[in-house]
């Protein structure tokens, strides 16, 4: 596996203009279409283009046959692989001419990679590389290779190895990698390169990030718009971290009533912080409502009367009395940098409307004096927002889970979320292709309240299709929030979609249904082959809190990966909470896509441990199948490595 180097193109232009998850999700169509002579056609492409994700909500089946015309005019003509990346490139590109507009999300964490726009800002280089060596100058690993000069391509050559990308993980999500298993030698061999970019990868995914876009052998190239990107979302996850009741309960400030909690609780955190900054705007006599981090702070007036409201103590004067925009974003910065805000932007930043940077910029200010109070008389209605450890740690694995699918909607509070029954159905479609009749759905925002009992009753007609145990359910339930239903219904489905994928391994199931029994069979058998005594006696066995069952297993399914000298003997709750977070890691480093946290492996929460053992299995079977498999064209091998989610990153491409 230390050889695989993906789907090549013999134009580095056109190599250039995807990633390999694309690339290979794109090969595969190409490859199904051939006719039984082994040729592809002109005339063979329309309904294939027809379907994918990219053209089909924009393009019919007749116009993409129009457009493939005006380009060749023999329709029964011969083409190779080249040749359909060509004609994709050119229709999407027909196709966003006609939309006229390229389509956003509201969410920066829903922001996907373009086969159209490869260019990157030089100014959002410059403040991640800033932040960068900030907050990574005294790591042990990378102080001698910082600071990264943000004039060069430093930054994506120390990128390639992947020790940059998991360290910055760590400090937006503290804990997440156990930096122990991270390969962290001078010189990594492709194997280890590998291993870490999965691992990155991965532990993205299991932060919020959508990575469905990027595979592992893009980060090893150090491409810029992906590393770019990818370092973007990692950096406001951790900016924005604190914009949530749990973390700020002051928040609560901004609110009214019962009724506005819910919604706050429901609001991605960009938009807290929007209503965070109008909040102060208010208090300073500032008639104007902020929509954006664009166009509605770009004349500085907004920031000057943030600051002076905040840090009256630190303003000058002379700041909103200057005409010159730049000269005021100057002074803006200045106000800030006495705030002890380090200086992440240019004023040229401001000027422009740099979304992301102005989103970055308000977050730090926010982070360093938000100036709400807890002696709100407001603070009572905190009491709303749930407390339940178990059930708070459940809501945030469905809701990575659903994220890490690459459905359209990006989830920020699955409770809040969930209750139109889009976001569901949308998932339901991507483990269950064909389930949903869309024709009876209504996408939100949805005014009329039967229209979202509409869509959750279809959701539960095809729970019961799927043969979910859903007695005395009904679609109300999920409308009215019962966090109970919703969280049993997410495990159904969870469950449902891992047990898919291992039927859809030909090499272990010829297509049979496949049992929890299966699994924890499988796994006692895995560990036995390799000389070893622990066996699992169910998901909720106790003696599985040590955690050595997962990490023999582990060994088992690739002896290289666990370094037995890093595992304790498990007494302690400290021991046993060192080596959960290490077969998390490890995990993740071979390439499994898990969202459990160690605390549900210390106390044997028996829906996470099936998830995990499940994983493994996944990976290693489809390891074992994808090493046969090579001659299909699709290279499995690659597949096995792209951190265990090809399934769905590939079907990005597919309707």
């Amino acid at each position: 596996m230390s050889s695989y180097v993906g789907v090549l193109v013999s134009d580095p232009w056109l190599q250039s203009q995807f990633t390999q998850v694309e690339l290979r999700g794109l090969k595969s169509k190409f490859l199904s279409t051939r006719n039984p002579s082994g040729q592809v056609t002109v005339r063979d492409l329309p309904p294939v283009m027809a379907k994918l994700k990219a053209l089909h909500e924009m393009l019919s089946e007749e116009e993409i046959a129009g457009i493939l015309g005006e380009s060749y005019s023999d329709m029964s003509s011969e083409i190779d692989f080249e040749a359909f990346l060509r004609a994709y490139l050119d229709l999407q590109a027909k196709a966003h001419a006609k939309e006229g507009v390229s389509k956003t999300s509201s969410s920066f964490l829903k922001a996907t990679t373009t086969t159209l726009l490869h260019t990157i800002s030089e100014s959002e280089k410059a403040s991640y590389v800033a932040h960068i060596n900030s907050y990574l100058a005294e790591d042990k690993f990378l102080k001698e290779y910082l600071p990264i000069d943000p004039a060069t391509n430093s930054l994506f050559d120390l990128a390639k190895d992947g020790v940059l990308l998991c360290k910055l993980i760590n400090v937006a999500v503290p804990g997440t990698i156990d930096e122990r298993a991270i390969n962290t030698k001078r010189v990594l061999n492709p194997w280890e390169r590998n291993e870490n970019h999965t691992l990155c990868l991965n532990s993205a995914k299991a932060i919020g990030c959508t990575v469905v876009n990027i595979g592992t052998q893009d980060l090893v190239e150090g491409r810029p718009h992906l590393v770019v990107g990818l370092i973007s979302q990692i950096i406001k996850i951790q900016l924005l971290a604190d914009l949530n009741l749990k973390k700020t309960p002051q928040l609560v400030e901004l609110i009214d009533d019962s009724k506005d909690i819910e919604e706050l609780m429901g609001l991605p955190p960009e938009k807290i912080l929007l209503r965070w900054m109008n909040f102060q705007l208010k208090k300073a006599g500032y008639k104007k409502t902020i929509t954006n981090f664009s166009t509605d702070v770009k004349d500085g007036e907004a920031y000057a009367c943030l600051l002076n409201v905040l840090a009256p103590e630190h303003g000058t004067p002379s700041t909103l009395g200057t005409k010159d925009p730049t000269e005021r974003a100057n002074l803006i910065l200045e106000h800030a940098e006495r705030m002890n805000c380090k200086r992440y932007l240019t004023p040229k930043d401001i000027v422009d409307g740099s979304p992301n940077l102005n989103l970055a910029f308000v977050a730090q200010i926010f982070q360093q004096r938000n100036g709400l109070t807890m002696d709100s008389e407001k603070m009572h209605l905190t009491e709303m927002v749930p407390d339940d450890v178990q059930v708070s740690r459940e809501e945030k694995c469905f809701r990575l889970w659903i994220n890490s699918l690459g459905i359209a909607t990006y989830v920020n509070n699955l409770f809040e979320d969930v209750r139109t029954g889009w976001v569901i159905l949308e998932v339901l479609d991507k483990v269950s292709p064909g389930s949903v009749n869309w024709k009876q759905a209504t996408k939100p925002p949805i005014k009329m309240p039967f229209r979202k009992v509409e869509n959750c009753n279809q959701v539960v007609r095809i729970g019961k299709e799927l043969n979910f145990s859903l007695v005395n359910v009904a679609g109300n339930d999920i409308v009215q929030g019962n966090k109970k239903l919703i969280l049993a219904f997410l495990w159904q489905l969870m469950r449902f979609n891992i047990l898919q994928l291992l039927k859809n391994l030909k090499i272990h199931s010829q297509g049979k249904e496949i049992t929890d029994a299966d699994i924890l069979n499988w796994a006692n058998a895995k560990v036995k082959s390799s000389g070893r005594s622990s066996q699992m006696e169910s998901f909720k066995d106790k003696n599985l809190s040590n955690g050595k069952f997962f990490l023999e297993l582990l060994s088992a399914v690739e002896p290289r990966v666990v370094n037995w000298k890093l595992v304790t003997k498990g007494e302690s709750d400290e021991d046993k909470k060192m080596n959960a977070t290490y077969i998390i890691t490890v995990a993740r480093k071979l390439g499994c896509s898990i969202f459990l946290l160690p605390e549900d492996i210390m106390e044997v929460n028996q829906k996470m441990i099936l998830t995990l053992t499940a994983g493994i299995m996944y990976w290693s079977l489809q390891n074992a199948q994808s090493s046969q498999s090579v001659e299909d064209g699709n290279d499995g091998a690659g597949e096995a490595m792209e951190n265990g989610a090809s399934d769905t990153a590939t079907a990005e491409n597919e309707e």
